[in-house]
């Protein structure tokens, strides 16, 4: 009896093992997609992988540091940075995966030199963000800041509006939605891709910068695990390099 109870336990264990379950937080598009991909892969290897989808930048790292989900794949790293400063967390990058384009679109016009005096401009709300989309509005032409390189720039920090723009601050999901409310609207490619925005069509684009790569992320006490450490090698895999360049047709290009 005892000889049987302690097979049973050995099996059981064995399958807790071999059917280890990893929830991963992401956004929509591209993330949760990426990951539905390798979800097949990493269910060969033991591994199941679950995903739980987010529409905001700050429930994903929230319930990470919670230890409510695994690891999160959204977000790159001044945005993580940011977060684990503000918030006193300390979350970490695991692999980067894919760059994602930030461009600004607009319904009302075609080229950014019909943009008329005093145009509404909507911008990310949060530090990171924001001070992104001013570095290229400053790029453009349109404003000038006190310290063009400044990506942590405000509003405050405009020097120069020679047009009157009015800046608007708005939650990142909230940007795509604005782009037929406003003159011109900043938005995240996953974003923009989620409510079916060309990303070609921006009329502003800050494209393929490696300083805004997309990252796999975990905690200190988990990223050696062996479900993290196999999915990151399943987002770095040639499979998924070509999954991106065929399902997005260059509108993300592969980080890594």
């Amino acid at each position: 009896m005892k000889k049987s109870l302690a097979i049973l336990a050995a099996v059981l264990s064995f399958n807790a093992f071999a059917n280890e379950t990893l929830v991963v937080g992401a956004t929509p598009v591209p993330h949760a997609e990426i990951l539905e991909f390798v979800k097949p892969v990493l269910a060969k290897e033991g591994v199941d992988l679950q995903i739980k989808v987010f529409t905001d930048f700050i429930q994903p790292n929230q319930q990470l540091a919670l230890k409510n989900i695994d690891a999160n794949y959204y977000q790159y790293r001044p945005f993580l940075d940011d977060y684990n400063k503000t918030r006193h967390t300390n979350l970490v990058p695991v692999v980067g995966v894919h760059i994602e384009p930030f461009g600004a679109y607009s319904t009302k016009i075609k080229n950014i030199a019909e943009l008329k005096d005093g145009a509404t401009v909507s911008i990310p709300n949060d530090p990171v963000n924001t001070g992104r989309a001013l570095v290229l509005l400053d790029e453009a032409g349109l404003i000038k800041l006190k310290d063009p390189s400044n990506t942590l720039a405000t509003p405050r920090d405009i020097v120069e509006n020679p047009k009157h723009l009015k800046i608007r601050e708005l939650e990142g999901a909230l940007l795509a939605r604005s782009v037929s409310q406003v003159d011109l609207a900043f938005v995240f490619a996953n974003y923009a891709l989620e409510a079916g925005i060309d990303t070609n069509s921006a009329l502003i684009v800050e494209k393929g910068k490696s300083l805004y790569v997309e990252y796999l992320v975990a905690r200190p006490d988990n990223i050696n695990d062996p479900g993290i450490q196999k999915l990151a090698k399943a987002l770095n895999s040639d499979e998924v390099r070509q999954f991106i360049l065929t399902r997005y047709k260059g509108q993300i290009a592969p980080g890594f």
